[in-house]
């Protein structure tokens, strides 16, 4: 049931963002990695419009009223193995630091993979830097199994 209450006893509500919501969603990255520049104004207006208008990327969040409070983002990337079939990546998990401990990372990751599975994806996958066990047995409890090896490469800084 989208934009339905995730609890009919509060005003949470689960829906994509929308143009109108960057600056609560600004704020609430600041809970996901605190020592990150914030970008300037003008600059997250001009990504965050690429990323509406890029096919198959949604960010998920919950709202209590205005507020994001807790958000995810899925990418549905095409594919030519699996018959075809799409996968998906979730990424940039976060919640408000007033808001944890009430399911609702839970609720938006749910929220994500079954629009992935509405559009047929064969997986969805997530990496976290966490070792925390308390973070990794929560995506456990969210369904995903740590059973692939991940890697990565970042850019080296620039002089």
């Amino acid at each position: 049931m989208p934009n339905a209450p995730l609890d009919p006893a509060t005003d949470i509500v689960i829906r994509p963002v929308a143009i109108a919501d960057l600056p609560t969603l600004l704020g609430l990255y600041g809970h996901l990695n605190a020592e990150d520049p914030v970008p300037e104004l003008s600059l997250a207006e001009s990504r965050f419009a690429e990323i509406l208008a890029q096919p198959g990327m949604t960010i998920f969040a919950a709202f209590d009223g205005e507020k994001a409070v807790s958000s995810v983002t899925l990418v549905v990337i095409p594919n030519l193995t699996r018959g075809g079939a799409p996968y998906a990546l979730i990424e940039n998990v976060v919640t408000h630091g007033d808001y944890r401990q009430r399911g609702l990372a839970g609720a938006v990751i749910r929220r994500a993979t079954e629009v992935a599975w509405e559009q047929n994806c064969y997986k969805v996958m997530l990496l976290t830097g966490s070792r925390d066990p308390a973070t990794l047995r929560f995506y456990a409890n969210c369904g995903f199994t740590q059973d692939k090896t991940g890697f990565q490469i970042r850019r080296p800084a620039i002089a």
